[in-house]
């Protein structure tokens, strides 16, 4: 299928809410694992989230070169061509975005969707993520604020964090600390400026002690419950129905089955994995290099084995590893067999 369109995005994230389910949303760099987050989703029979970080569009663009503008037009463009062939449909999202990154990253996106539509087309992206998590909560929303018409003009959802995930990714590190835990009052600032849908879609990061990367356990203290708290406080407040707010787990590798279940029930839709697929994705490489090492190197004067150092054949086991991966997320997650497809 497609890509989706706006409408099959808001009834994918309308599914999930209904349901009781989220979405995995994978991080991808390349070709190779964007192929390999479609196949994931299509053996799982799931409709899925493909997100590109600031640093892997400016991979996906050409290492040597700083070009993450053309790298997400890139990989949105090849999304579209290559995602028609599964059976499921996927929606295109850009990762964490901090201030420094807004001008030369999601800004410039939002302004080529912009045109695109102008001319009868789609957005390249269904949603955007805004992350303002590194600068006071008024100025994170006074930004949000700007930018959520500015993408609903155009069917595209913004996503905000409320909250600091700790931990590094792609260059941005946070302390682990109790900043990691967003209070009620920091979810009603949010509402107040945001609004609950009548001035755009939105999708809300909370953080419940989030980390990044993968911690041994008892290294990260996760309290799902308190998002459970949130919604109960703006239901309250506002006399809205359960859950109100769109919710997103970040930094989620590495969280127990029963962590994650109670984050789905406490209203998350989306859950982003990346540390997981990573690691599913190269571990397999490892072991084709270790038991074929002979083949891959040409040893003592050797020819070694065209077919075994084609970068082809390990590329496919590392595909295989981390679309294993992702179904796994699919199933943990209640997504598997869902599709707007279907």
């Amino acid at each position: 299928m497609p890509v989706a369109t706006p409408e099959q995005y808001a009834a994918m994230l309308d599914a999930a809410k209904a349901g009781g389910f989220a979405f995995p949303a994978v991080n991808v760099s390349s070709s190779q694992t964007l192929n390999a987050a479609l196949q994931g989703f299509a053996e799982a029979g799931s409709d899925g989230i493909i997100q590109v970080s600031f640093g892997g569009a400016d991979y996906f663009a050409g290492h040597t070169v700083s070009n993450r503008v053309g790298g997400a037009i890139a990989f949105a463009k090849f999304a579209e061509e290559v995602a028609k062939a599964y059976d499921i449909t996927v929606a295109l999202h850009t990762d964490h975005c901090p201030k420094q990154h807004l001008d030369n990253f999601v800004l410039p996106l939002v302004a080529a969707s912009e045109e695109r539509v102008a001319q009868g087309g789609l957005p390249y992206f269904q949603s955007h993520m805004w992350d303002g998590s590194a600068v006071p909560l008024g100025e994170n929303l006074d930004i949000a604020k700007d930018l959520l018409p500015r993408m609903a003009a155009i069917g595209v959802i913004l996503e905000v964090e409320i909250g600091v995930v700790g931990g590094e990714e792609d260059g941005i590190a946070h302390e682990i600390n109790d900043q990691l835990y967003t209070t009620l009052e920091d979810a009603v600032a949010t509402v107040e400026a945001l609004g609950l849908g009548e001035q755009g879609r939105y999708l809300t990061a909370l953080t419940f002690g989030n980390v990044h990367g993968v911690y041994k356990p008892g290294g990260v203290q996760l309290r799902p419950e308190l998002l459970a708290e949130i919604q109960a406080g703006l239901q309250a407040k506002y006399g809205t129905g359960e859950k109100p707010l769109d919710l997103v787990f970040h930094g989620g590798s590495g969280s127990s089955a029963e962590e994650i279940a109670e984050a789905v029930r406490n209203g998350v839709i989306k859950m982003n994995i990346d540390t997981d697929t990573q690691y599913a994705f190269t571990r397999p490489v490892a072991d084709f290099i270790l038991k074929n090492y002979d083949g891959v190197l040409k040893i003592d004067g050797e020819v070694g084995n065209k077919k075994q150092y084609d970068p082809r054949a390990y590329g496919k086991v590392a595909e295989t590893g981390m679309a294993a991966r992702i179904a796994l997320a699919a199933e943990q997650l209640g997504s598997a067999g869902k599709s707007v497809s279907a």
